[in-house]
């Protein structure tokens, strides 16, 4: 998928792979922008506690930091959006301060549907989702997986450019 040409980071988009990249940005920015709910535990997992035995603590440092950590998912989100075509497939073509964007983006995506969809550090994603489609091939949990995987595709594509970027 990525790959590195010269200084940048380059992968050619399918129109459904826009599609999708679109949607999940899309959804990242709408779950941080509409009034975001601490009781959601996909947020939980976005903003984690960093004293989780000092509820206090937690509170007071996300006072401060919270509004700062936000802008900066919703502008790596945006930097997805910014970047794809607008509608169609085409080429992106990322320097290396887009593309760590971009990774922080799709990492932010991948907990906030590992969390939707319950997977653990040692769920086999490959049994997951073979399970589902025995299930239901047609539902929205096998679709939801595979966008997952191909999330993490994606990630390890980048990451296996990023390094050789001058």
């Amino acid at each position: 998928m990525f790959r590195r040409n010269g200084s940048q980071c380059v992968a050619t988009f399918a129109v459904d792979e826009v599609r999708v990249l679109r949607k999940v940005a899309g959804e990242v920015v709408g779950l941080l922008t509409d009034g975001m709910d601490h009781t959601d535990p996909v947020v939980s997992r976005l903003f984690p506690d960093i004293y989780p035995d000092k509820p206090d603590d937690s509170a007071e440092f996300r006072l401060y930091t919270e509004g700062d950590l936000k802008t900066s998912k919703i502008d790596q989100a945006g930097a997805i959006l910014a970047a794809l075509p607008d509608e169609g497939e085409g080429e992106v073509r990322l320097d290396g301060e887009a593309a760590e964007a971009w990774l922080r983006a799709i990492n932010d995506a991948r907990l906030a549907m590992g969390t939707r969809l319950d997977i653990q550090a040692d769920t086999d994603l490959s049994d997951e989702l073979d399970a589902a489609v025995l299930h239901d091939p047609g539902s929205s949990r096998v679709f939801q997986l595979s966008v997952y995987a191909y999330l993490g595709y994606l990630q390890e594509s980048l990451l296996n450019a990023l390094p050789e970027i001058e």
